[in-house]
């Protein structure tokens, strides 16, 4: 898991082309646990994906091995509740796309390196922040 203290997403990008944004800091979130979805070499499962998580969502990741509501202090991770907003693994959040569990998108503050693993459209699909101007989702 991240170290405390390490890259903050200066100069990384968010899927919508712009600066990426803080995910959260109640709980902070990024595998660097600066509340932004930063990702670097270290970060291999690519925690990219910065969710909201839902009830549903964290339930599927439960049954698939992935206890996401469970503390683990020797990470620096307080376990997560419906409603927390999380940098989650790119490959996880599309698991759960898949099997309809979806979490929302915070698309300003999902790192591009997402679209590695994720397509735009299904990120978009549950945006949760949807812009004033719609034209920059296109």
């Amino acid at each position: 898991m991240g170290r405390v203290g390490e890259p903050r997403g200066e100069g990384e990008i968010n899927v919508l082309g712009g600066p990426l944004q803080p995910c959260g800091t109640d709980p902070m979130t990024g595998f660097y646990r600066t509340g932004v979805c930063s990702s670097g070499p270290e970060d291999v499962g690519s925690h990219t994906v910065c969710a909201v998580v839902s009830t549903e969502f964290l339930a599927l990741q439960r049954e698939l091995g992935n206890d996401l509501t469970t503390p683990r202090p020797e990470y620096g991770f307080p376990g997560l509740r419906p409603g927390d907003r999380w940098c989650v693994v790119a490959a996880r959040w599309m698991q759960a796309y898949q099997a309809g569990a979806a979490a929302g998108v915070v698309l300003a503050a999902t790192n591009a390196r997402a679209l590695e693993v994720v397509p735009l459209e299904a990120l978009r699909r549950n945006a949760v922040d949807v812009p004033d101007d719609l034209r920059e989702l296109d």
